[in-house]
């Protein structure tokens, strides 16, 4: 009798085990974020909240950040464009990854040097996005990783960038990918 409760015990826990196992998913520890208003929508870490915006910046949609690596943030920034133009019309990944980088560079009233490490495609629902990766220097030479998504809608140029101190970027670089490739527009 002691011998069969032991079997069925390890039986449960051998169905336990692969049952919590099936639940472990790429995305755990990630929450959804839709903007019905705005028309997009994306994944972020969990213990990750909004913060509060400066009301005369109206370029920044919305910014995230975490609770305990506070440096460490997402943000939308939302801007008109002429109508019709795509992404593609503004270049290849690898162009529109350098303009931004010379812009960022070449901005007297910026503190960083940027660099590009990536520019990648990806289509999803007939919209084009880039995802573009930068190595970010600041004046105090604290370095940073940025992993940006770009996507053109409705008239309107969206960025979406996730960034972290460098010294943090290869623990999160996988978490930061899923996150990155899961920003969607309508």
């Amino acid at each position: 009798m002691l011998k069969t409760f032991k079997s069925l015990i390890t039986i449960l826990l051998v169905i336990l085990t692969f049952s919590l196992t099936a639940c472990v998913t790429p995305v755990s520890g990630l929450k959804s974020y839709v903007s019905a208003e705005k028309g997009y929508e994306f994944l972020y870490p969990n213990g990750w909240i909004p913060m509060d915006l400066d009301k005369n910046n109206q370029k920044v949609d919305l910014v995230f950040r975490d609770l305990i690596q506070r440096t460490e943030n997402l943000s939308v920034i939302v801007s008109n464009i002429p109508e019709n133009q795509t992404l593609k019309d503004l270049g290849t990944p690898s162009e529109v990854g350098y303009r931004f980088f010379k812009e960022l560079n070449n901005d007297p009233n910026s503190d960083r040097e940027v660099e590009l490490i990536r520019a990648d495609l990806r289509e999803s629902n007939g919209k084009t996005y880039y995802i573009l990766e930068y190595e970010v220097e600041l004046s105090n030479n604290q370095k940073r990783h940025d992993l940006a998504s770009v996507v053109i809608s409705r008239g309107k140029l969206f960025t979406f960038n996730l960034s972290t101190p460098e010294n943090r970027w290869n623990k999160l670089k996988d978490q930061f990918n899923i996150v990155a490739n899961s920003f969607l527009v309508r």
